[in-house]
């Protein structure tokens, strides 16, 4: 890394988000992680799961060893401007549908578990009633 790193803006970094294009922001510098991603030993998904954001939280709860944070340093390539990080993402839960237990295929068996049960019964009393000697 050159002796003046460059600053990089959140929404510029944040745009890096595909397996092909990875930048993550760890502990107030930016790296590009790109050609790192087939080798992580978490898989490309936990990568992808840590951008758009700061991601130093992240990276410290796994407990990366000292090796890998010496490896860091290759991937380095500036640091983030601060002022542009948003402090926190808001969650927006997707749209679904209300859930309606009346409508599903399980409340229909179970209903039908109740009933056949019933009907059985009904009909031995019924052949029992009509065909017992007088």
């Amino acid at each position: 890394m050159a002796s003046d790193p460059k600053v990089h803006l959140f929404d510029e970094v944040a745009k890096h988000d595909k397996t092909k294009d990875c930048w993550l922001i760890i502990s107030g510098k930016v790296y590009d992680v790109t050609p790192f991603m087939d080798d992580h030993p978490g898989g490309d998904e936990v990568l992808l799961s840590a951008t758009g954001k700061d991601a130093t939280n992240d990276f410290e709860d796994v407990g990366h060893s000292d090796s890998a944070r010496e490896m860091m340093e290759q991937y380095c390539i500036g640091e983030i401007d601060t002022a542009t990080v948003p402090l926190r993402r808001t969650y927006i839960p997707p749209q679904q549908t209300p859930y309606n237990p009346d409508k599903t295929p399980e409340f229909v068996i179970k209903i039908l578990q109740f009933l056949v049960p019933l009907l059985i019964l009904g009909l031995a009393f019924a052949v029992r009633y009509y065909t017992k000697e007088k």
